[in-house]
């Protein structure tokens, strides 16, 4: 059986109450490809996770955006895994660069943070990716190393998560990733930390060059799971990538031997995500 293409969208610090029931609404009125063809979850703002829950298809999943590092108490403004298991919410983004960067999260308390929701039973996209700066002054290895390592040293099933590679330094600022600076990281990633995997989904966040960079990194780490872990877990590990997917180019991308999904940021709120999402058709025909 084939590797499930998979469609994330994160809705970020966006939306109101009627513009939310706007996009459930489309999404619930979409013909998609059917559960089986593909995965579907979207991360909606904290206070809207109810609503989203309660209303949208039930084949579609919700992840929320962030949760506190330990069980609930005094603790002014945190949400709780608990909280987020009470509500019958699956998933949760922990470490993202915007975290990261504004509230000074640092490494061990990301992996803290990983470790306390994969224990309560949450499903877990872990991100991890260095700053402009940072790749400037020639750390991008270090940084990744060390993020990905304080992960690794507080868990040991990988089967619940996703790690997500942001390269924060790309996003916004004209600079663009090249293949050879994409592939630095993802053999790092693998070599790492795979030998303790039994079941990963690869969530990398690109800006430019994705034909480039998709085709490296996805016949490199499937090469290196094949050699080093088993066909059978290269068989089963999605690489899905995104940042810069949008409906004009997900047909293209999805059509690529290596890519089984995307991760949506703008354009997981506008009627384009559904173009994203039926991308799925062009894998599961090729």
């Amino acid at each position: 059986m084939g590797r499930k293409f998979f469609v994330g969208g994160n809705w970020k610090c966006n939306g109101t109450t009627e513009e939310v029931k706007k996009i459930v609404s489309l999404l619930n009125a979409a013909d998609v490809p059917s559960p089986d063809v593909v995965e579907v979850v979207v991360s909606p703002p904290y206070v809207f996770l109810p609503v989203v829950k309660s209303s949208l298809r039930p084949e579609f999943h919700v992840a929320a955006q962030n949760c506190w590092v330990k069980k609930g108490g005094a603790y002014t403004g945190e949400i709780s895994a608990e909280m987020l298991v009470n509500l019958d919410i699956p998933w949760v983004i922990l470490g993202h660069s915007e975290r990261r960067a504004i509230l000074a999260e640092s490494n061990e308390f990301v992996g803290d943070k990983v470790a306390y929701a994969l224990a309560q039973g949450l499903k877990v996209i872990a991100c991890i990716g260095e700053t402009l700066e940072q790749r400037e002054a020639g750390s991008t290895v270090d940084v990744v190393a060390a993020q990905t390592k304080a992960i690794a040293e507080k868990i040991s099933d990988w089967s619940n998560v996703v790690l997500a590679y942001e390269p924060v330094w790309a996003i916004g600022t004209g600079k663009v990733a090249s293949p050879a600076q994409a592939q630095e990281v993802s053999w790092f990633s693998f070599i790492y930390s795979i030998n303790s995997w039994s079941k990963l989904t690869y969530v990398f966040h690109i800006s430019n060059q994705k034909n480039d960079i998709m085709m490296i990194f996805g016949a490199a780490t499937l090469k290196w799971l094949q050699t080093n872990v088993s066909p059978q877990v290269a068989a089963s590990t999605r690489i899905i990538y995104g940042g810069s997917v949008n409906g004009g180019n997900c047909k293209e991308l999805a059509a690529k031997p290596d890519v089984d999904g995307f991760l949506v940021g703008g354009a997981s709120l506008k009627p384009e995500f559904i173009d994203i999402i039926k991308s799925a058709e062009v894998k599961k025909n090729a």
